[in-house]
């Protein structure tokens, strides 16, 4: 690398937002800041706008336009708001390189618009291959755009893949650490509140995700995801319970080898690699010491327990707009459940009843997965507030 390369960050106040700025300021001859978005969190995103110095800020949430124009237009720094503004943005001439740490739906039209203006992009919002993965796909076969996945698994399996010929892949074996509630019972988990489902074992992650964690739904997305992203049928890809999260997903080859990532539960780890264009990147950071983790276990989900993980298949059989609308209704039941208006287990069935009630469409276009995407939120927000 012989210039340092612009970075847009999508979600700069999330956890991986933060965590990427870290890997900035690690290597400083290698990256620059180029945007910096964020939802609703100004106070956080001033305080990283006026350390990495970006040309260009955007806040979702138009009520913090003015104070974050006043605390940053004086320091020369372009400041919009609004989810327009952000997809305009992936066209700006200052980055190249664009990381999607943004939460569900929102990250897709700047996925696609940053496609379209040929970005790199660090793939960290999974929603966007769940919602579109075909769309995507489609549109990345006429553009100079590539996808570097940041999560975790899909990271793994990338690195997996390396040098291998396609058609000498057999399985993807993408590995889940069976979040919080792996060995409660059904009786238990009908009980269990908020605090119980952020209380992940492993891994430090917005709210979002980590009660898609407990739900396993999380899984469900990256064996969608992984679909999309390796174009591997859905029949040759399983999840499997490993509770330590060392090992982070393994390839199974036609030969019987199969090859597996370690590394410890931190994602500065994928950032880094998918920010360095996969060159590895020398680091001062903690490292994997097998010693201190003699026992590596391994068990089949529980989808008895945790149905939601099979949402997965049923969305890659049926196809069109189906993981859209488990996508929709999975994020108004999460939020929901976050702020104590359902209970863990009643997130399942908004999602299924949302399945039986929006019409399905095969062959979607970008408009239908907008209107679909809609149409079910509001029919889900509806089964909440007729306490269902």
């Amino acid at each position: 690398m012989t210039s340092r390369k612009k970075i847009a960050i999508l979600g700069s106040t999330g956890s991986i937002g933060t965590q990427t700025l870290d890997i900035i300021a690690e290597y400083p001859g290698l990256f620059e800041v180029g945007l910096l978005v964020a939802g609703s969190n100004v106070d956080l995103l001033i305080q990283q706008a006026i350390k990495f110095t970006p040309r260009h800020v955007i806040i979702a949430d138009d009520r913090y336009y003015s104070k974050l124009s006043e605390a940053l237009s004086p320091r020369g720094i372009k400041v919009a708001s609004g989810a327009r503004a952000i997809a305009d943005a992936m066209y700006l001439e200052e980055i190249d390189t664009v990381v999607t740490a943004t939460v569900g739906y929102s990250g897709l039209e700047p996925t696609i618009n940053a496609i379209k203006a040929g970005k790199r992009i660090a793939l960290a919002n999974k929603e966007t291959l769940v919602v579109a993965g075909e769309l995507i796909t489609s549109l990345l076969k006429t553009s100079s755009s590539d996808i570097i996945p940041v999560d975790s698994e899909h990271s793994a399996i990338y690195q997996c893949l390396a040098g291998e010929a396609s058609d000498s892949v057999k399985k993807l074996i993408i590995t889940a650490s069976g979040g919080p509630f792996r060995t409660k019972s059904m009786d238990e988990l009908r009980h269990v509140t908020v605090k119980d489902a952020l209380n992940h074992p492993n891994w430090s992650m917005g709210a979002k995700i980590t009660i898609d964690s407990a739900t396993m739904l999380n899984k469900a997305f990256e064996i969608i995801e992984a679909r999309w992203l390796f174009g591997i049928k859905p029949e040759n890809i399983e999840a499997v319970v490993h509770p330590q999260s060392i090992i982070h997903s393994m390839v199974e080859f036609i030969d019987g080898a199969v090859k597996a990532q370690l590394g410890l539960p931190d994602m500065h780890l994928p950032i880094r690699y998918a920010l360095g264009d996969t060159t590895r990147l020398a680091t001062t950071a903690p490292a994997l010491t097998l010693a201190d983790y003699s026992t590596l276990t391994f068990e089949a989900p529980d989808t008895g327990r945790f149905p939601c993980i099979n949402l997965a298949y049923h969305a890659l059989s049926r196809g069109g707009n189906t993981a859209c609308i488990i996508n929709a209704a999975n994020e108004i039941a999460v939020a929901a459940f976050l702020h104590e208006r359902i209970g863990f287990l009643e997130i399942k069935d908004i999602i299924e009843s949302s399945l039986a009630r929006i019409p399905f469409i095969a062959s979607p276009t970008y408009d239908d997965y907008v209107n679909t995407n809609a149409a079910t939120r509001e029919y889900a927000e509806s089964l909440i507030n007729n306490k269902i």
